[in-house]
């Protein structure tokens, strides 16, 4: 049975979807992207910025869960420039233990929502 996560601490959805859905002890989230979850208004100042919004939305959804990155097995990050994957990687890396860290994918696309320069998703297990 599914259990849907929501939290009034990370960005309400723009869309047809829940933050995340947790079925069992696997938690399951919608991609987050830098928007401020109290104004609902993007926080693109630069990249590193963009992408620790992102991560500090994605720790909420988590929390909602009763969880925390150490419980994240797996993340997918949707880029619109590879040029800034190292910038996106150095804040991302922040978060996790190089030691444990999940598995993960880089993917540069066309285009992301409200055309932002980063969005990621986890799966995380408790």
């Amino acid at each position: 049975m599914k259990k849907i996560i929501n939290t009034s601490k990370a960005p309400a959805p723009i869309g047809p979807y829940n933050q995340a859905v947790l079925v069992g002890n696997t938690l399951y989230t919608s991609g987050q992207i830098a928007l401020d979850p109290e104004t609902m208004e993007l926080v693109l100042d630069d990249i590193k910025t963009e992408t620790k919004q992102v991560m500090e939305n994605m720790k909420e959804v988590l929390a909602a869960a009763d969880m925390t990155f150490e419980n994240v097995i797996k993340s997918s990050i949707f880029i619109s420039d590879m040029h800034n994957f190292k910038q996106i990687n150095e804040v991302y890396g922040k978060y996790f233990d190089e030691a444990t860290a999940p598995a993960r994918e880089t993917v540069e696309v066309a285009n992301l929502p409200r055309f932002v320069n980063v969005e990621i998703s986890m799966i995380a297990v408790k």
